[in-house]
């Protein structure tokens, strides 16, 4: 995949953003979008997400600078937290290997 100068890259929003949080696509929709925008707008997501699929649904991952916007975006909207390792690699970008490194620390 090629990237222009610039360009936020998946190993950049994970370096800078690693709090990340993942909640069902569909509920991220239409009105609730604009109300998603509305909360975000004081905290530090990131501006470009990015979406996994997990046993065929499909999820929308919210990525934070800071653990407590990502904690207060987590109490309010729902969702579980994403972590960024579990993102399947080259052309199964898209897959979410669940609970893959349950057992192991992340470095935040």
């Amino acid at each position: 995949m090629a990237y222009r100068k610039g360009e936020l890259t998946p190993a950049g929003v994970d370096r800078d953003w690693p709090f990340q949080i993942a909640r069902l696509h569909s509920l991220g929709t239409g009105k609730q979008s604009d109300v998603i925008d509305a909360f975000c707008a004081n905290l530090s997501l990131c501006p470009r997400g990015h979406s996994v699929i997990w046993e065929d649904e499909w999820y929308q991952v919210y990525c934070f600078s800071k653990r407590e916007d990502a904690e207060a975006f987590l109490q309010h909207f729902g969702g579980e937290w994403f972590d960024p390792r579990e993102r399947g690699r080259g052309h199964k970008w898209h897959f979410w290997y669940k609970g893959k490194f349950a057992n192991k620390p992340v470095r935040w």
